[in-house]
């Protein structure tokens, strides 16, 4: 019998919709759990996470049984009926993601940026940020006109 193995690291971040900032302190601690247990469910264990007001960044370990478009449509839709349960009624997720592979020598480095999240944002905006990744990552995909629509 064989063993299928796989250790995939990847750095999701999403935005609200309209970079309205729906994300409160009251609202942030929960929906972050809230999100940790989707990926638990989904086989996805979250190393680390961090909600800003208009935006999150999650790094997780990817389930070889499930693949990355589920996961992100499970959060996505999960995590939006949660918050509209907790009367934040308006909310919803921009409708694209960007997701970033993470190499294993790299998950530490890359879990104190995402932590680091607030003290990051008082000098570049979410927008700044995502192009700086396209850039680093080399994204020839990325059209900015669609992205942040």
């Amino acid at each position: 019998m064989g063993q299928s193995l796989a250790q995939l690291y990847i750095h999701l971040t999403f935005a609200t919709k309209e970079r309205y900032p729906f994300i409160t302190y009251e609202t942030k601690s929960g929906i972050e759990a809230y999100i940790t247990g989707i990926l638990k469910n989904l086989e996805s264990p979250a190393v680390t996470m961090y909600a800003n007001p208009d935006h999150i960044h999650i790094l997780f370990r990817l389930s070889k049984n499930h693949a990355l478009t589920r996961i992100v449509e499970e959060i996505k839709k999960q995590s939006s009926k949660w918050m509209k349960e907790k009367g934040v009624k308006k909310f919803t997720w921009q409708i694209g993601y960007a997701a970033f592979s993470v190499s294993s020598s790299k998950v530490e480095s890359v879990k104190k940026y995402i932590l680091n999240q607030k003290e990051h944002h008082r000098t570049i905006s979410f927008q700044e940020e995502v192009e700086t990744f396209m850039r680093h990552y080399q994204n020839s995909e990325y059209d900015g006109k669609y992205f942040w629509t």
